[in-house]
């Protein structure tokens, strides 16, 4: 039998980069012309987002939302290590980077030999942007998972090699920042999973921030994502056949929640942060109906299209009975997207695990 640990982190693309450049997608924001008149003034935004942008325009509140997540990257980190995975199974969005209009499944399953990708543009660590990192891959596994899925009647889209880019963001953001301190490397051979988050807006906004000089209409979106009871289902069966499987694995979700450049109802400012702590809250509580019952039209309305990578996660949670041990909510009003973390090793030989940590921040 299978030993799983499950852990949810963010692959939030800033905090590769610099304090300074945090906030500005919101400074963007503040130039749209479609922007009412009220919301240019920070007197009118709501009393946290105020406080988050103070009289610095967010820099001494990127130090401390860079310092929560480095924080929660290490611990995850830490987490990874002391389990010591055979393989890391990864969920995540692409956003329009190796599936574009060619070609896009709901999900996808990337049974590749190594993984091959580079540091980002001007990060944070001083990398040279055409370094080559490599990390393995365990396609055997991955075709085996494959072919458990479709036995289970989930047609599991694969592939063998890239199409149109190496690795996507939020699989090798994931990979970097779970060595954030750059000291380990990662040594876990990688699975990465694609699911399909932005659905009726992956070619129409290229998976990334809208034209916010130009409401899409609806002949201009795409078709939807993956409902998120499919995907929590989804999560459940990976769970139960890695259960019968002779591996220790680690199931990872990485993604941030609302994203403020998909909340058309706070006018593209600010993420929605009540709904993001709705399903923190039935996360913790281990509500698992909540999250299966979840629906893709409330997913678009809050924003969090992403939240979807979490939908196979929970899922799994819920297959196994194992609720996270350790969670935190770091939120944020200014900075794009809130983020959440969680860690759910398997239970303990009493079938009982310690008590739950939460380290929730604004």
């Amino acid at each position: 039998m299978g030993d799983i640990l499950a852990l949810g982190l963010t692959h939030y693309p800033p905090l590769s980069g610099r304090d300074e450049q945090m906030a500005g997608l919101l400074r963007r924001m503040l130039t749209m012309p479609r922007l009412p008149e009220h919301l240019k003034d920070p007197k009118n935004w709501p009393e946290e987002m105020r406080q988050q942008w103070a009289n610095d325009e967010g820099l001494a509140s990127a130090a401390r939302h860079r310092a929560d997540l480095v924080g929660w990257m290490d611990r995850s980190r830490e987490a990874l290590d002391e389990f010591k995975p055979d393989f890391v199974l990864m969920w995540g969005d692409d956003q329009y980077e190796n599936f574009r209009e060619d070609i896009i499944p709901p999900f996808a399953i990337s049974a590749h030999d190594e993984f091959n990708f580079s540091p980002p543009a001007d990060n944070v660590w001083g990398e040279d942007p055409t370094k080559k990192i490599r990390i393995a891959g365990a396609p055997k596994i991955a075709k085996e998972l494959t072919t458990s899925l479709i036995e289970e009647g989930f047609d599991v889209a694969y592939s063998y090699k890239p199409l149109h880019h190496p690795l996507g963001h939020a699989f090798y953001n994931a990979v970097n920042y779970l060595d954030y301190g750059r000291e380990k490397g990662f040594p876990y051979p990688l699975i990465p999973f694609a699911i399909n988050c932005y659905g009726r807006r992956v070619i129409a906004q290229r998976g990334g921030s809208p034209n916010f000089d130009h409401e899409l209409s609806d002949d201009e979106l795409d078709p939807p994502a993956p409902t998120p009871k499919r995907l929590f289902d989804l999560g459940a069966a990976t769970a139960r056949i890695l259960k019968k499987s002779p591996y220790r694995v680690a199931l990872i979700a990485s993604s941030g929640w609302s994203h403020a450049f998909l909340t058309m109802k706070n006018h593209y400012l600010y993420p929605d942060v009540p709904a993001d702590r709705k399903m923190y809250d039935a996360l913790v509580k281990g509500d698992w109906d909540t999250w299966r019952n979840l629906t893709g039209k409330e997913v678009e309305d809050a924003g969090q299209q992403e939240i979807l990578n979490w939908s196979c996660l929970v899922g799994a949670m819920s297959e196994l009975n194992q609720p996270p041990v350790e969670h935190g909510f770091v939120g944020t009003w200014i900075f794009n997207s809130s983020k959440v973390f969680a860690i759910a090793p398997p239970k303990t030989g009493d079938g009982a695990n310690a008590a739950q940590k939460d380290l929730a921040t604004a």
